[in-house]
C-alpha cells in the first residue's frame, strides 16, 4: 500500500483494503489479547504481593473480560474457509404467510441492518421489491466488512416467526416464513465462462419512492440466465451500465456456487439448506406468543431475550454455528 501509484487503480487498491481489514481483524486482536494478558498477570503479582484487595478484585473482573475476548479470537479462527473473508450479497425473501411474511422480511431487515451497524460492517441496498400491502416482498444488499460471508452465511435458511398478527382484527396468532440467502461476492475474473446467447437482459424503472431520475429512467436491470432458471438484479445505482456489472457479479455468483454444488458436497449442503420457505425446513424460530422464544434448531442455542435479537442481538446465535460446524468438520474429518 506504500508503493507509490497504489491508489491510482481504485478497484485493485480496494481488493487489497478488503484483504488487509480481514488480516487485522484476526491478527491485531490476538495480539492485544497477548499484550493484556501479560500486562494483567503482571498486576495480579504486585497486588497479591501488597495484599490490595481492590486490585485482585478489578483484575479478576478483567479476567472474565479477557477469557471473553479469547473465545471470540477462538471463534473468529473458525472462519477459515477460502470465502469467509469475502464480502457478500445477502437477500431475505418472503415465503409462506401472505403479508404476514412481507412484514416479517422487513423485521428481518431492520435486525439485520443493527447488526452491520454493531460490527461495523457497510451495505448497499441493491434491490428491494415491495409487498403488495405492508413490508416487502424480498431485498438485496451488498454487505462489505471483514468475515462478511463467513458470518452471515450462518444466517442461511428459513426464519420463522409466531405472533400475534397486527393485520388481523381478531388478534389471531399467525405464523410467518421468510428465506435469508447469501453469497460471496466473486472477483470480476472468477474462473466463470457465461454466453451472452444465454442471456436475457431487461431494462426498467428503478422502484422506491421520490427522484425524478427514478421515475423517468429505465436504470435498473435484471439478468435472466435461461439454461438454469436464475434471474439476479439490481436497482442500486443511477447508471444502467453500473447496475449491470453488479447484476452480472450476483449471477456469477450464484453459478459458481452451482458449480462446487457438484464438486464439493458440503458446500451443496450448505446452500441447499434453505429448502422450502414453509413449515418444516426452519433454522430458527422466532415466538412471540404465546411465550418468548428465540431458538435455532440447528444448534438448540436459544434466548428468551426476543426485543434484543430483533434489534440485532444475534452474535450468540452465530458463535454456536460457528462453533457446531467446526465440531461436524472435525468429527467427519479423515484422520478420526
Amino acid at each position: 500500500m506504500s508503493r507509490q501509484g497504489f491508489w491510482d487503480n481504485q478497484d485493485s487498491a480496494k481488493k487489497v483494503v478488503s484483504k488487509l481489514s480481514a488480516l487485522k481483524a484476526v491478527v491485531e486482536p490476538a495480539i492485544d489479547a497477548e499484550r493484556e494478558i501479560t500486562d494483567l498477570a503482571e498486576l495480579f503479582e504486585v497486588a497479591l504481593a501488597e495484599n490490595d484487595a481492590q486490585i485482585i478484585a478489578d483484575s479478576e473482573q478483567e479476567l472474565i473480560r479477557l477469557e471473553k475476548d479469547c473465545v471470540r479470537i477462538e471463534l473468529t479462527g473458525m472462519l477459515s474457509g477460502p470465502d469467509d473473508t469475502k464480502n457478500c450479497f445477502f437477500s431475505i425473501h418472503a415465503g409462506a404467510g401472505g403479508t404476514e411474511s412481507c412484514d416479517w422480511v422487513s423485521m428481518l431487515l431492520r435486525m439485520y441492518t443493527r447488526f452491520f451497524q454493531q460490527n461495523k460492517f457497510t451495505y448497499e441496498e441493491l434491490d428491494m421489491t415491495p409487498g403488495e400491502e405492508a413490508g416487502l416482498r424480498s431485498v438485496t444488499l451488498k454487505v462489505s466488512g471483514p468475515f462478511a460471508f463467513g458470518k452471515l452465511s450462518c444466517e442461511a435458511g428459513v426464519h420463522r416467526l409466531v405472533r400475534i398478527s397486527p393485520f388481523d382484527a381478531n388478534k389471531r396468532r399467525h405464523t410467518s416464513f421468510a428465506a435469508v440467502d447469501c453469497l460471496p461476492e466473486y472477483d470480476e475474473d472468477i474462473d466463470i465462462e457465461i454466453d451472452e446467447k444465454d442471456l436475457r437482459i431487461d431494462f426498467y424503472r428503478a422502484g422506491g419512492a421520490g427522484g425524478q431520475h427514478v421515475n423517468k429512467t429505465s436504470s435498473a436491470v435484471r439478468i435472466t440466465h435461461a439454461p438454469t432458471g436464475i434471474v439476479t438484479q439490481c436497482q442500486s445505482d443511477r447508471s444502467q451500465h453500473r447496475n449491470k456489472a453488479e447484476a452480472m457479479k450476483m449471477l456469477k455468483a450464484k453459478l459458481y456456487m452451482l458449480e462446487q454444488q457438484k464438486r464439493d458436497a458440503e458446500v451443496a449442503k450448505l446452500y441447499g439448506a434453505k429448502g422450502e420457505i414453509a413449515w418444516g425446513n426452519q433454522i430458527r424460530s422466532y415466538v412471540l406468543q404465546p411465550y418468548q422464544l428465540v431458538k435455532d434448531h440447528r444448534t438448540d442455542c436459544q434466548t428468551g431475550k426476543v426485543d434484543a435479537v430483533l434489534d440485532g442481538d444475534i452474535e450468540e446465535f452465530i458463535d454456536s454455528y460457528l462453533q457446531y460446524r467446526a465440531e461436524k468438520k472435525h468429527k467427519q474429518s479423515p484422520e478420526r
